[in-house]
C-alpha cells in the first residue's frame, strides 16, 4: 500500500506517543523530526530509528514529506501551519486548531487556496468507546436526542505540572484545554452546534506553584477557569457543559445523552476505550454495552492515520480543519456570550464527522 510521508514539527512529551503509534498503522510512515531543542530532535530520532533530523526550516522544504505533524505549542500552531501550508504541505496538528479564530480562519483559507488538507486533533472521539456510542445513536438506542451533560472538573495543574504557567494565560485555561475533547465528541454524537451561552470567571487571580523544581513561584491567571455553558444543536438538543480548574472534588458523570426512548453513558472523551452504558426507557437498569469498534488502548495517531487515507483517497478526513474550527469558535462563543450577555452563533458550521466502518 501506498504510504504518505510525515515530518513531526516538535519533539515534547506528546510527540512520543504519536512517533510509538506510528507502527500501528499501515497509511503513514514517519520519516524526519525537527525541534528547537536539536537534542530532543535527535534523542526522538534514536529511540524511533528516524532518519532524518532536520530545523522547522530544512523540514520544510523536504519535497518527500507530504504532511506536517505540528506538537508545538498552542501558541505557535498557527505560524508553524501556515509555514507548512505555504511550503505545500497538508498539516495535521494538536489541539486547539489555533489560540484565536483569526489564525483559525487564516489555516482553513490558506490550505483551501492551496488544495491542501488540515487536520487536528483530538482523534479520541475516532476510538471505540466513542465510535461503540455513535453505532448505539445511529441505531436508534436512545431515539432522538434531547438534551446531554458534559462535565470536566478538578483544581488545576500547579499541584503536579513542572510548568503551569500555559495553563492560565491566553489559549490555555479549562476550555481550550480540554474542551475540545468533550465539544468534539459531542458534535461527533449530536452533529453542529447552533448557538451557545455561558458564564466564565477567573476565580483566583494568582495560583502558587506547589510542584517541583518552582515551588513557590506565583502565576498571575489571564483566562477564566470556571466556564459554565450551554449549547443549542442543530438538531434540537441542548447540552450543559461545565469545565473548571476551580474545582477540589465533584461527582459527576463526563458525558450523558438522554433521548426520547433512553440514556446513554459515554466514556472519558481523553480516552479511547469505555466503558459504555446504556439504559432504555423500559429497562430498571444500566447494561454495559460491548465495543464495537477497535483502538481502545491510546491509540493517538488514529486521526493522522485517517488523515493519511484521506489523502490517498481524495476525501476529507474525519478529524478536519472545519470540525477543528467549529470547536475553537464554539469555546470562545462562551466567553463572548458572558462578556455580552448575548448568546452567541458559530462564524461556520461544520459536517457531523462520518463513523468509521466496523472492523
Amino acid at each position: 500500500m501506498e504510504k504518505v510521508k510525515v515530518g513531526i514539527v516538535g519533539c515534547g512529551n506528546i510527540s512520543e506517543v504519536y512517533f510509538k503509534n506510528a507502527k500501528m498503522f499501515d497509511s503513514f510512515d514517519i520519516i524526519a523530526c525537527a525541534d528547537l531543542d536539536s537534542n530532543l530532535a535527535k534523542q526522538r530520532a534514536e529511540v524511533f530509528e528516524i532518519n532524518k533530523v532536520y530545523t522547522t526550516e530544512e523540514l520544510l522544504a523536504d519535497k518527500e514529506i507530504d504532511l506536517v505533524i505540528n506538537l508545538t505549542t498552542p501558541r505557535v500552531h498557527a505560524k508553524i501551519d501556515l509555514a507548512a501550508l505555504e511550503a505545500g504541505k497538508h498539516v495535521y496538528g494538536e489541539k486547539p486548531l489555533a489560540v484565536t479564530r483569526e489564525e483559525g480562519k487564516k489555516i482553513l483559507e490558506t490550505a483551501k487556496a492551496k488544495g491542501l488538507l488540515v487536520g487536528s486533533a483530538p482523534d479520541t472521539f475516532l476510538g471505540g468507546g466513542i465510535q461503540t456510542c455513535r453505532k448505539l445513536m445511529d441505531d436508534g438506542w436512545i431515539g432522538d436526542p434531547v438534551s446531554a451533560t458534559a462535565f470536566m472538573m478538578n483544581h488545576g495543574h500547579e499541584s503536579w505540572h513542572p510548568n503551569p504557567d500555559f495553563y492560565y494565560q491566553e489559549g490555555g485555561g479549562p476550555m481550550f484545554d480540554m474542551g475540545p475533547y468533550y465539544l468534539t465528541a459531542l458534535v461527533t454524537l449530536m452533529g453542529p452546534i447552533k448557538r451557545v451561552t455561558g458564564s466564565t470567571k477567573i476565580t483566583f487571580p494568582e495560583r502558587t506553584i506547589t510542584s517541583e523544581p518552582r515551588y513557590g513561584e506565583k502565576i498571575q491567571v489571564k483566562t477564566p477557569t470556571q466556564i459554565n455553558g450551554v449549547l443549542d444543536f442543530e438538531n434540537g438538543a441542548v447540552a450543559s457543559i461545565i469545565t473548571s480548574f476551580d474545582t477540589w472534588h465533584h461527582h459527576l458523570p463526563n458525558i450523558e445523552i438522554y433521548g426520547t426512548k433512553g440514556s446513554l453513558v459515554v466514556p472519558d472523551p481523553n480516552t479511547f476505550g469505555g466503558p459504555v452504558f446504556v439504559r432504555r426507557h423500559d429497562q430498571s437498569n444500566w447494561s454495559e454495552i460491548p465495543l464495537t469498534h477497535g483502538f481502545t488502548d491510546n491509540s493517538r495517531g488514529l486521526g493522522v492515520a485517517d488523515m493519511a487515507h484521506a489523502i490517498l483517497e481524495g476525501r476529507q478526513p474525519r478529524a478536519n480543519g472545519d470540525l477543528a474550527f467549529h470547536v475553537l469558535d464554539v469555546m470562545h462563543g462562551f466567553q463572548d456570550a458572558s462578556d455580552t450577555n448575548k448568546h452567541y452563533e458559530p462564524i461556520r458550521t461544520c459536517e457531523q464527522p462520518s463513523p468509521l466502518p466496523l472492523d
